[in-house]
């Protein structure tokens, strides 16, 4: 039942209850008509007999009987009678019902005639001049039954289309209800979509609870796009901050480096610095560039680009670097394969996928870099045998700042891959990461070929 949705469970609610609401309804229904039907056909015999009795009269010798007798009112058959005989004297009877039946004055007697039941009350009257006759009233209780039996089919034949008329009215209504939930929910998917705060739900002025809740959470947005953007002003003025005083002691570094009476010791000790301040450098320099990709103020300048060129130049760079640590680092690189980037970005990007497989890889280990062309596509790989991602952290990795295991590599920022995915997006492209704990991490980035290049 959770796996439904929450209109879809509104619907078979309100469609059960009302199912069931008219069911009982109907049954209490056709329980209380069926006595009520009997009990009405009694009364309507009951007062046609005594109130026909005026339209029989003993005139100039003879008796009258008014033509009102012949007439079936309510279903009632009359007939009248001299007391002690069975001669009908004026009236009709129902076909097959029989003319001998005994009387008896004023009791209500249920009498049977073929296939049909019939209620049948004597009453005796006196006549003015006359003497005493006997006036018979007869009406068929099958008939009132199959009246009231015809009226349960139809109500049986209908009862789909009540629930089914039920159920569209409770479709239409939970839908009427929900529809501020459905806004609420494209909002937080356009949100999450294009990773837009300023974006808000706006239902308007109301009072009841799903309006409550469409305020508190444009409320808690507020309040969330206000602390990102402090928390962006904050990262974008400390990273200029920090831009002067560590370009400043990079190149002091450099110039203690030069210095020929340098004492090994303190050539050692400078170089640690000079790497750390260079570090720290590349941070800053990252953490700037995201903060103007943020802003919409990052441009970039693209060009016709022979990607296999740039990645072999990548190639043998790290491949030095990664050899200080016993890592080979192997490529298979396809020539002639062009995309429409910005150079300095490209470079960046197999820097920084680079970079994090020697970081992370083991001493001795394998790295794998490739680039090739499929289905419109540019397909770039780096795959390592280090120490893997749990599961756990993987949806983590593109987080600024974010480390599955701090411990393992002290230089890294945390920026590396943020970066990354920046750029690939930036670029109209993708990026996918598969991981096994204990057996390394596969990075695969696709680009768009240039135009000119084709499939």
């Amino acid at each position: 039942m959770k796996r439904l949705s929450l209109k879809t469970r509104m619907v078979l609610f309100h469609t059960g209850l009302m199912t069931l609401v008219v069911c009982a309804v109907l049954a209490v229904l056709f329980s209380v008509s069926s006595q009520e039907i009997l009990a009405n056909v009694q009364r309507n015999l009951e007062e046609r007999v005594s109130h026909s009795m005026e339209n029989v009269e003993y005139r100039q010798n003879r008796l009258e009987f008014d033509s009102d007798l012949l007439a079936l009112e309510n279903g009632v058959y009359l007939s009248v009678y001299e007391p002690g005989s069975d001669q009908l004297l004026y009236g009709k009877l129902p076909y097959g019902f029989t003319y001998d039946l005994p009387f008896s004055d004023g009791e209500l007697r249920t009498v049977t005639a073929g296939k049909t039941e019939y209620y049948v009350l004597d009453m005796e009257f006196p006549v003015e001049g006359y003497g005493d006759l006997v006036m018979r009233g007869v009406v068929s209780i099958s008939d009132s039954e199959r009246d009231f039996r015809y009226t349960l089919r139809m109500a049986l034949i209908l009862s789909p289309l009540i629930v089914i008329l039920t159920a569209l009215c409770g479709y239409l209504l939970s839908r009427w209800a929900l529809r501020p939930v459905s806004q609420i929910t494209r909002t937080v998917r356009n949100i999450q979509k294009d990773r837009d705060l300023s974006k808000r739900v706006r239902l308007g002025e109301g009072r009841d609870e799903i309006y409550t809740l469409a305020q508190t959470f444009d409320s808690l947005l507020d309040a969330v796009e206000s602390g990102l953007n402090r928390e962006k002003q904050f990262t974008r003025d400390v990273a200029h901050e920090l831009r002067t005083p560590l370009t400043v002691a990079l190149m002091q570094c450099e110039d203690l480096l030069s210095r020929e009476d340098l004492s090994q010791e303190a050539r050692e000790e400078v170089e640690v610095v000079r790497r750390k301040v260079k570090s720290m450098a590349e941070m800053v320099s990252q953490l700037l560039l995201l903060s103007r990709a943020d802003q919409g103020r990052e441009k970039l300048t693209l060009e016709d680009l022979d990607l296999s060129e740039l990645s072999e130049i990548e190639s043998e760079e790290f491949g030095e670097i990664a050899g200080l640590k016993g890592i080979t680092l192997s490529g298979d690189i396809h020539p002639g394969i062009h995309v429409i980037a910005d150079q300095t970005l490209m470079l960046r990007l197999w820097g920084n996928l680079l970079q994090n497989a020697v970081s992370y890889g083991k001493e001795g280990g394998h790295i794998w870099m490739s680039l090739c062309a499929q289905e419109g596509m540019a397909y770039l790989q780096v795959k390592d045998d280090g120490i893997g991602i749990a599961p756990e952290h993987l949806p983590k990795i593109w987080d600024r700042f974010y480390q599955a295991d701090p411990s393992r590599s002290s230089d890294s920022s945390g920026l590396g891959l943020s970066m990354v995915k920046w750029i690939v997006e930036a670029h109209g492209g993708q990026v996918e990461v598969s991981s096994v704990v204990g057996k390394g991490t596969t990075f695969t980035v696709k680009l768009p070929l240039a135009p000119s290049q084709g499939t």
